[in-house]
C-alpha cells in the first residue's frame, strides 16, 4: 500500500471499482452475446466505435476538471460511470448498446483524466510517479481478484450470474465516489489566456503522445496477440495463455513499485524507455523462437522466458511514460494534457488488433522481428521527443513571462509601454 494520506486514499479508490472491472472484462463479451442477444461483429463494432469517441471526448472532459476541480468531476464520472454499467442490466438492442458503451467510454477516458489531474494536485512532482507505481499494483490486484469471480460466473452461465457481475461493477464506482469525496479538495484553475484546449495545438506533446501510443501496443499483445501466437503458432498447451497472463499480473503487482523507484525526472524516465525498448526487442525475438518446431514443454518454457522479459519492459515503460506524461504537462492544464495523452491506449487497442493479427499470426517469426524494431525505434525517439516537448513549453513560459498559460501583470505592459515611448522620444531628440 502507499503512504497514508492522499495516496493510500486513492490506492483505495482504484481498488473500488477494479474488482468490478476485472469481473467485467472477463464476463462482458459473453454477457453482450449471450444474454443481451448481440451478434461478436456487432459488439467488436459497437466497441470500436464507442472508445474512438471516448477517447476524443476525453480530452474536453480533463480540461474540465481543471476548470471546475478535479476531485468533483472524478466523483461525478465515478457515479456517471455506475450508471452507466448499471443501464447496461437491461439494454437489449444495438442502438441502446451502442449508446450505453459511448457514454461508458466517455466516462472512463474522463475520469482516468480527472483522477491524473487530482493526484496532480494532491501529490508533490517528485512523488507523483512512485504513487502511480502503487496505483497500478492495486489496479493489477483488484483486476485479478475480480477476474477470478468473473471466473465463477463464467463457470455457473446463468443470467443471474452475468447480472451479478454487471452489478458488481457498477456498486464499485459508487463506492469509488464516495472515497474520493474524502481526498481534499483541489482549487479549479482560472481560464487561461487564449482559450481552448491548447494540447491540441502543442504538436511536441503531440509527437510523444503518439510515439507513447506506439508502446502502447503491449496491450493488446498481452491480451491478443500472445494468445493467438500460442495457441495458432507454438505447440506449446493452451492453458498456458492463462498462466502468462497471471504471471503478467503478479509481476506488475509485486514489482512495479520497485521499477518506478529508479524513474525521478524527464531523464532518468527516457532512459527507463529507451531500455524497455532494448528489453521488448529481445523478448520479441523470445516469442518468434517458441514457434520452432520443438516438444510442447520447452516451447512453454520458451514463452515463460518471453513473458518475463515482457513484463519487466512493461513496467519500466509504464514508470517512463507516466514521468514524461506529468512532467510535460503545463501548471493548470494537467487534466487535459493526461485526457490527452490517455488517447494512446485508445489507439493502440483499436489498431493494435488488426495490426498484431497480420504481423504476427501471418507472417509469424519476422513479424515478431519487426514489431521488437517498432517497439526499439519508439523508445529511443521518446527521449529527443520528450525533450523537444519540454524546450518547447519553456520557450513559451519565456514568452508569457509569466506561467505559459497567462499574461503578465497588467502593470508591467504598462511600464513597458511607457519605457518604449520614451526610448523613442530620446532618439527623435538625437536627430
Amino acid at each position: 500500500m502507499p503512504p497514508a494520506g492522499a495516496p493510500r486514499t486513492l490506492a483505495l479508490a482504484q481498488l473500488a471499482n477494479s474488482v468490478g472491472d476485472g469481473a467485467y472484462y472477463v464476463t462482458s463479451a459473453l454477457y453482450f452475446t449471450h444474454v443481451v442477444g448481440l451478434s461478436p461483429a456487432a459488439v467488436g463494432l459497437g466497441l470500436t466505435i464507442a472508445w474512438a469517441v471516448g477517447s476524443v471526448v476525453g480530452v474536453p472532459v480533463g480540461r474540465v476538471a481543471d476548470r471546475c476541480g478535479p476531485r468533483g468531476t472524478a466523483v461525478v464520472l465515478a457515479l456517471a460511470t455506475g450508471a452507466v454499467v448499471a443501464s447496461f442490466l437491461v439494454i437489449r438492442s444495438f442502438v441502446l448498446f451502442l449508446a450505453a458503451a459511448t457514454l461508458y467510454a466517455i466516462a472512463q477516458s474522463g475520469l482516468a483524466a480527472a483522477r491524473q489531474a487530482l493526484l496532480a494536485g494532491l501529490v508533490a512532482p517528485a512523488e507523483r510517479t512512485g504513487v502511480l507505481a502503487h496505483l497500478q499494483a492495486t489496479l493489477n490486484a483488484g483486476l485479478a481478484v475480480g477476474a477470478a469471480l468473473g471466473g465463477i460466473a463464467l463457470h455457473l452461465g446463468t443470467q443471474g450470474a452475468y447480472l451479478t457481475v454487471f452489478a458488481l461493477d457498477a456498486a464499485g464506482f459508487v463506492v469509488c465516489a464516495v472515497v474520493l469525496l474524502r481526498l481534499p479538495a483541489v482549487a479549479p484553475v482560472p481560464a487561461a489566456r487564449g482559450g481552448g484546449l491548447a494540447v491540441l495545438r502543442d504538436r511536441p506533446y503531440a509527437v510523444v503522445t503518439l510515439l507513447n501510443a506506439v508502446l502502447l501496443l503491449r496491450m493488446p499483445l498481452l491480451s491478443l496477440g500472445i494468445p493467438l501466437w500460442v495457441t495458432e503458432r507454438t505447440q506449446a498447451p493452451q492453458w498456458l495463455v492463462s498462466a502468462l497472463f497471471v504471471l503478467n499480473t503478479l509481476a506488475v503487482t509485486f514489482l512495479q513499485v520497485r521499477t518506478a523507484r529508479r524513474v525521478t525526472g524527464l531523464a532518468t524516465a527516457a532512459r527507463a524507455v529507451r531500455h524497455s525498448g532494448l528489453i521488448m526487442l529481445v523478448a520479441c525475438a523470445v516469442f518468434a523462437l517458441s514457434g520452432a518446431r520443438m516438444s510442447p514443454w520447452v516451447a512453454g518454457a520458451v514463452l515463460v522466458c518471453g513473458a518475463v522479459l515482457f513484463v519487466a519492459a512493461e513496467m519500466l515503460q509504464s514508470a517512463g511514460s507516466w514521468q514524461i506524461g506529468f512532467d510535460l504537462a503545463p501548471p493548470g492544464r494537467v487534466g487535459e494534457y493526461q485526457g490527452f495523452f490517455g488517447t494512446g491506449v485508445t489507439v493502440a487497442r483499436t489498431l493494435g488488433p488488426l495490426l498484431l493479427t497480420a504481423l504476427l499470426v501471418t507472417w509469424g517469426t519476422p513479424g515478431w522481428l519487426l514489431l521488437g524494431g517498432l517497439f526499439l525505434a519508439a523508445s529511443y525517439a521518446t527521449g529527443p521527443a520528450a525533450r523537444l516537448a519540454e524546450r518547447s513549453r519553456l520557450s513559451g513560459t519565456a514568452r508569457s513571462g509569466h506561467s505559459g498559460m497567462t499574461p503578465p501583470p497588467v502593470g508591467t505592459r504598462r511600464a513597458r509601454e511607457t519605457e518604449r515611448r520614451r526610448a523613442a522620444r530620446r532618439e527623435r531628440c538625437a536627430h
